[in-house]
């Protein structure tokens, strides 16, 4: 949740923004600690929702606090996945390689998630929660995993105490959704197009 006065919608839209613009030009390669950091602002959204989403919150959080420690003596993103593949540890548990694919999955997440509120009509987000879940993480987890996210969606807040918990009116909230959306959607497709172009795959 939000603190008093805190924006959190917008310190994510205004993050991603930057990045999409070094994504969009690949002029510079992108760096790890302002992804890293752009990244850390987006986990508020899923203490936002719940217990549904209490699993990838938690996974969420270490895997970017690797990817900020990593910054540290990292700087860019290539760096850092062709260092994990020089020492053959790409798909290794708790690999940086490893651990900014499950972020990109994160931020992929929110993106759809955000797409289906803003076509969504009504106060539920179930069904966008449910979607978005479906589409970007269920195809990676076991039946476990599956059945306690779908029982966790009956406690979803609404999409008022959403919006209050994140500080924001509609109005706001759909402009801010509106622009991580669009600039969420270049730096998915470069941390892609990195992992293709090393035949490294993002299905695994």
């Amino acid at each position: 949740m939000a603190g008093d006065g805190e924006k959190p919608l917008r310190r994510i839209s205004e993050a991603f923004e930057g990045l999409a613009e070094t994504a969009r030009s690949k002029a510079t390669p992108m760096e790890v600690a302002p992804l890293s950091l752009a990244c850390s602002h987006v986990s508020v959204l899923f203490g936002c929702l719940g217990f549904a989403f209490k699993f990838a919150e938690m996974d969420y959080v270490a895997k970017v606090n690797d990817l900020l420690e990593a910054s540290k003596s990292i700087s860019t993103v290539q760096s850092l996945l062709d260092l994990d593949a020089q020492q053959n540890r790409v798909r290794e548990a708790g690999s940086h390689t490893r651990n900014l694919l499950r972020v990109k999955r994160g931020l992929d997440m929110v993106k759809v998630l955000f797409e289906q509120i803003l076509s969504t009509e009504g106060n539920s987000l179930k069904d966008p929660a449910s979607f978005a879940y479906a589409k970007v993480f269920a195809p990676h987890h076991g039946w476990a995993v599956r059945k306690a996210v779908a029982a966790g969606m009956y406690a979803l807040p609404t999409k008022a105490q959403l919006l209050k918990k994140l500080n924001e009116d509609e109005a706001s909230a759909k402009s801010h959704m509106q622009k991580y959306i669009s600039a969420s959607a270049p730096v998915i497709v470069y941390i892609e197009e990195l992992f293709h172009t090393r035949e490294l795959g993002i299905d695994w």
